[in-house]
């Protein structure tokens, strides 16, 4: 039996991932992290595009085979190419890095720091 992949989102991040226990009273699913199609956004996700925030969360991407529980309005079905877990890493932190370059604000500014940062950990 081959698994179930999904396009599932996990706080501001959207992965790839097999699909490993849904549980519909609790409108939640278990899913096993296989590539990374969006990078998490850097900074408050309640005051977004904010850089005078108490704290400006540096967001890493979920490693691969980790697994989180999303909800299941945040996942869908899954049919296309499934990338190497490391090269859709660097795919998808370039894509943002890329994407907040051609901004000009402070909050740009400081997410692509942030980028930078957790970058030296991703090791690309």
């Amino acid at each position: 039996m081959t698994a179930q992949l999904v396009r599932a989102m996990y706080k501001t991040g959207v992965y790839l991932a097999e699909l490993i226990e849904s549980q519909e009273d609790q409108q939640r699913a278990l899913v096993k992290i296989v590539a990374v199609l969006k990078h998490p956004t850097q900074g408050d996700l309640h005051q977004p595009k904010m850089t005078d925030v108490p704290l400006f969360h540096e967001r890493k991407a979920l490693a691969q085979f980790e697994k989180a529980w999303v909800p299941l309005s945040s996942m869908k079905g899954y049919e296309g190419e499934v990338v190497d877990y490391k090269l859709s890493l660097e795919q998808a932190w370039m894509k943002q890095y890329n994407d907040l370059a051609k901004e000009n604000s402070a909050w740009a500014k400081l997410s692509m720091k942030k980028l930078e940062e957790v970058r030296k950990e991703y090791n690309f």
